[in-house]
């Protein structure tokens, strides 16, 4: 029996929608050559993560053993599978693999963060691959809601595993290419080991719809609406761009693209020879001259992004251009959970200027990019794998998708973040459980989740502040007064004094009984005073204020 091991690691995506990063490994334990899948972000909230820019995967695991890791390879570009490439590159150091499109984006993320572009490196389809220390790596087409997505083929020593990525069954794309049964089916006749699957929209029974459904209605809707019409969906989702821009052509509208991500993606899909024919564009200075009801603007911000411009026109004008009764906002999009607020503000704001609102909640003008139940199950009857991982969905997704798989008599086995599983024998079994996580990019710094620096700032969030300073002099006596700053807290209190000079006072009033061992060890003094400004503030208003103390001394 060979005392080499293949091992799938998740270390996000697993037990979650979004920051995805996998581990693939083959060898003797402990020191497996491995291969990283995808290095995505998680996008933060205000509740959450106030302040902070990016979520990223916790990737101390591989950095420890950087010198083992051989190559990175992308699945494709969205955020959730590339954003965290640049970030990370710095650690780990590892050659990255993607197709065009995705490399066009990874080299440019590469570049922004000052590290080498040409650590990307562009791969053809399969069958073409790459030798990565032990492993075989092809990118095998699949379609999704970006173009130029692919399921990896990974082969090892024991055996051929399938990594689907994100994917839906679309025999008729438009942008991309479509599912190809027959190349999967050949791909996997040899027998695959295990098939490392998206599960997204397990709950969903019904069979998805191609994205050449979608374009007769929206067209519908552009003829019939009488003023100007504003279009927005996921910039990467570059069919539902092109899409919605032939409609508003065909209906006789002059089309803009408004917000950076929607003018890279075509940018990125035309240099890269993904997207031809889109239709011509003009900027948002000469639609100014052009009437309103022959206008489409196709904008950014479908999840309620604040800074993005569909949140921009709901607060007024963007670039010149602004919205008004008997206008159309249509959302080409499904709002992903925990986005609700942001999109439903947006929608009020333009409700109030008389605008009309289209959402998907018809199903006419949108439909989802990941496989549903029946699509999934066609995936599992076609690649027949001895083992079946879901990955790419929170845990009840996982566990129901490891149902359809003991149902199917395939070997299903449930692997959140962290959990380390051998795929050698013939069942599945956890070796390992790996400590597993977040880091935050925070303005140009990456933090911890455990340093404590975004809960501070909920703490400061949901209290308020004050900064008491004090004065020492050399006898260890106050020099005047303390006094207070503070922030996120009411003027007044129940008293109807003034709250900072309620807290001066009764810090004063500290200070005149302190004993002279309390008034020489700062520490001691500190927390005294922390803990009357606390409980001063408490009386007053009903709430403990987070307090800094800054205490200076003359000698």
């Amino acid at each position: 029996m060979s005392s080499e091991r293949l091992i799938y690691l998740p270390l996000g995506g697993a037990g979650e929608i979004g920051m995805n990063c996998y581990v693939y490994g083959y060898g003797k334990p402990e020191k497996e050559r491995l291969i990283v899948v995808d290095i995505g972000v998680a996008f933060p909230d205000m509740d959450t993560t106030p302040g902070v820019d990016l979520i990223l995967p916790d990737i101390a695991w591989l950095e420890e053993r950087r010198d083992r890791i051989e190559a990175v390879f992308v699945t494709h570009a969205h955020e959730d599978h590339i954003g965290a490439i640049a970030h990370t590159y710095g650690r780990l150091e590892a050659p990255i693999f993607a197709r065009v499109f995705t490399a066009n984006h990874a080299k440019r993320k590469m570049a922004e963060n000052g590290h080498p572009a040409d650590a990307v490196t562009v791969v053809e389809a399969w069958p073409d691959q790459v030798d990565a220390g032990p492993f075989k790596v092809g990118f095998l087409p699949i379609s999704h809601s970006i173009p130029e997505s692919s399921g990896l083929v990974i082969d090892s020593p024991a055996g051929r595993v399938i990594h689907s990525g994100d994917f839906k069954l679309d025999r008729t794309p438009l942008v991309g290419e479509a599912w190809d049964p027959e190349l999967w089916g050949e791909v996997s006749k040899g027998g695959v080991k295990a098939l490392i699957c998206d599960s997204t929209n397990v709950f969903s029974r019904h069979a998805g719809r191609s994205e050449v459904t979608v374009g007769p209605e929206i067209e519908k809707l552009m003829h019939a609406a009488n003023g100007m019409v504003v279009a927005t969906t996921f910039a990467s989702n570059v069919a539902r761009v092109k899409t919605l821009a032939e409609a508003g052509e065909r209906a006789g509208r002059s089309i803009v693209l408004l917000g950076r991500a929607m003018k890279r993606m075509v940018e990125a899909s035309v240099e890269s020879g993904v997207l031809t024919e889109f239709p011509p564009v003009i900027s948002p200075e000469d639609a100014r001259s052009v009437p309103r009801e022959n206008l489409l603007l196709l904008v950014t911000g479908s999840q309620g992004e604040r800074r993005a411009a569909s949140a921009q026109l709901a607060r007024g004008k963007y670039m010149g251009l602004e919205m008004k009764k008997g206008d159309t906002f249509l959302f080409s999009s499904k709002t992903i959970p925990g986005n609700e607020r942001g999109v439903i503000q947006i929608m009020n704001a333009f409700s109030e200027m008389g605008v009309d609102i289209v959402d998907d909640n018809s199903g006419h003008y949108h439909v989802s990019g990941h496989a549903n139940r029946p699509d999934l199950e066609e995936m599992h009857d076609v690649v027949k794998p001895q083992i079946l991982v879901p990955m790419h969905g929170e845990h009840r997704h996982l566990r129901e998708h490891t149902k359809i798989a003991d149902e199917k008599g395939i070997q299903g086995v449930l692997a959140v973040n962290g959990m380390m599983i051998d795929l050698s024998g013939n069942a599945p079994k956890v070796v390992e459980y790996v400590e597993t996580g977040r880091t935050y990019l925070d303005g140009s710094v990456q933090i911890g989740a455990l340093d404590g620096v975004v809960r501070d700032r909920i703490r400061m969030a949901l209290n308020g502040h004050v900064v008491v300073t004090l004065i020492i002099d050399e006898q260890d006596e106050p020099l005047g007064d303390p006094w207070c700053e503070t922030m996120g807290l009411p003027e007044t209190g129940s008293s109807n004094a003034a709250l900072v000079e309620v807290l001066e006072a009764d810090l004063s009033q500290f200070l005149g009984r302190a004993d002279p061992k309390t008034m020489r060890d700062d520490d001691a003094l500190e927390q005294a005073l922390r803990r009357t400004v606390r409980n001063s503030a408490q009386n007053e208003i009903g709430k403990k204020p987070e307090v800094s103390v800054v205490i200076s001394r003359l000698t």
